[in-house]
């Protein structure tokens, strides 16, 4: 097999800056085969030559001496015409000029670099009184780029109306031999053509192995896509491989500017090659760029999911890695560590922010403080690819407070309920006491004798309250005569009788004289 090796030359500007001492702003301008060399000066002195020199170098040649520049030799103008000095076209030119005053002489410029078929190339035309003229504001020197291709193989990329030079030298690596290279050979790239039809700025969003394709579309008619893809490796084959495009499942004659490519990701070893064909009403079909996917590189890392668990001493983080417990690849292929950020969530905003890395899913967090907002959030990254996520969504929790303090809650509880017991103790018996001596006053348990029970032909009552009315009896006072001395004994017992019956206030003495004498005739009588 044979491998061509390109070296193609780019043409670019930069702009020359020299010592405020020396000339300055140096410019060539080109006017078919004329070439001007201008410059500024900012001095303010008299007399004042300018001299410049210049020297050469190839691509297969060393740099030469420096050598007067022709045509730029004492000139008094800030301008001079080298073109009889120009006779390596390809050739790299460095060009310094100085002022000059008699014997004394100023720093050199700084060294302004190019290659005259490059600018001349590259110039920027413009009509002017129906003149075509072009000119080169700035220099360009060539870079040279190496490719190993096939045969098939396309060049993209390049600048529109560009000049590239190549030469192309055939090789067979396997029995490291080498040919030689060609002649040079110089085209010109055209413009751009801006067929609207074609889909633009095709590029691929993938998180968590799950890979989409988005392009701009331009045109305002209607319009189908089909997204196609290629295996990488028939790249690297002889056999023409523009036959090989396979179309993206559930990704034909779509409308939508986007598709989920994840489907044809069967490893994480290959690569692919994708592209986007649109076709309009008419037909008319347009392929767009392609763009190459190498999953494990184009691939970005999301951010893991977070759960917190707290217990005495210890903050327990779990980690879900991206993509979910079925993105097995994430886990085998990307080797994740974890970078935890926590810190106490409080009004003080010079709370240190702490951080630890761990290879695990679990993490844990110690030294904590009691009654303490944590918050955490979490990064996965993987060192080998040098990528990483998003920090996941903070999460928080609070720590438990310390454990004396529920003994000193439980403490006083307990000495509360003993004390809130003890009064209820009190205050119960008191009430019964009081239930008791109610009882006693109100609802005797006690009954009077049956023969004072209806005494008086009223019911007994407690002998605490008395009657709203009470009923006096009337009796009467007997007196009795005792003449005999035998009956003095009698006597006085029944005069006992009396008094006591007087003291209990239940005599009356409305009719004294008539009770006396019932009294007496009932005593005489008895005597009898």
């Amino acid at each position: 097999s044979y491998i061509l090796n390109i070296y193609i030359p780019l043409c670019y500007f930069l702009v020359g800056q020299t010592n405020l001492k020396s000339p300055e702003d140096i410019q060539v301008y080109v006017v078919n085969s004329n070439f001007t060399l201008r410059w500024n000066y900012t001095g303010n002195d008299t007399n004042v030559t300018f001299s410049a020199e210049c020297r050469f170098e190839g691509y297969e040649t060393d740099k030469t001496e420096w050598k007067e520049l022709s045509g730029c030799q004492k000139v008094t103008r800030t301008e001079c015409d080298f073109s009889s000095a120009i006779t390596e076209y390809y050739d790299t030119h460095h060009v310094r000029i100085r002022a000059e005053r008699r014997e004394e002489v100023s720093p050199w410029s700084s060294i302004f670099e190019m290659i005259p078929y490059c600018i001349g190339m590259s110039s920027i035309y413009s009509h002017q009184e129906e003149q075509l003229s072009s000119y080169a504001l700035c220099n360009c020197f060539l870079q040279f780029r190496s490719l190993s291709i096939f045969p098939t193989d396309i060049i993209d990329d390049l600048a529109p109306v560009t000049t590239y030079c190549l030469k192309v030298q055939a090789t067979i690596p396997l029995d490291l031999k080498e040919g030689l290279f060609s002649p040079i050979h110089c085209v010109k790239t055209t413009h751009k053509v801006n067929d609207l039809v074609c889909a633009t700025n095709v590029s691929v969003f993938a998180l968590n192995m799950k890979f989409h394709l988005h392009w701009n579309n331009q045109y305002k008619q209607h319009v189908t896509y089909n997204v196609q893809y290629l295996m990488g490796y028939l790249k690297k084959l002889h056999d023409d491989y523009s036959v090989k495009w396979l179309s993206v499942p559930r990704c034909e004659n779509i409308t939508d500017t986007q598709c989920n490519f994840s489907s044809i990701i069967i490893g994480t070893s290959g690569f692919y090659y994708l592209r986007v064909q649109t076709v309009n009403e008419y037909n008319k079909s347009c392929l767009s760029d392609e763009v190459k996917v190498d999953p494990l590189i184009t691939n970005e890392i999301g951010p893991p999911d977070v759960k917190l668990d707290i217990s005495d001493v210890l903050l327990h983080i779990q980690i879900s890695p991206p993509g979910g417990s079925e993105s097995e690849v994430m886990r085998d292929h990307y080797d994740l560590s974890y970078r935890i950020l926590y810190w106490k969530n409080s009004s003080n905003n010079e709370e240190e922010i702490k951080m630890k890395e761990i290879k695990q899913t679990i993490g844990t967090v110690s030294d904590l403080t009691p009654s303490t907002l944590y918050c955490v959030k979490v990064q996965a990254f993987s060192e080998f690819y040098n990528k990483s996520s998003h920090y996941s969504k903070e999460e928080c929790i609070k720590t438990p407070g310390d454990k004396i303090l529920p003994l000193i809650i439980l403490a006083t509880f307990v000495t509360a309920l003993i004390a809130v017991c003890l009064v209820a103790t009190i205050l119960v018996f008191a009430l019964y006491q009081a239930y008791n001596k109610i009882k006693y006053v109100f609802f005797p348990s006690c009954q009077p004798p049956l023969n004072i029970e209806h005494f008086g032909g009223q019911l007994f009552s407690s002998p605490y309250l008395s009657t709203t009315e009470e009923v006096i009896e009337n009796c009467s006072i007997i007196e009795t005569i005792i003449i005999e001395e035998v009956n003095q004994i009698d006597f006085k017992d029944d005069k006992h009788s009396k008094q006591s019956s007087r003291d209990s206030g239940n005599y009356s003495n409305d009719d004294d004289t008539s009770g006396s004498k019932v009294s007496e005739e009932m005593v005489e009588k008895e005597i009898v």
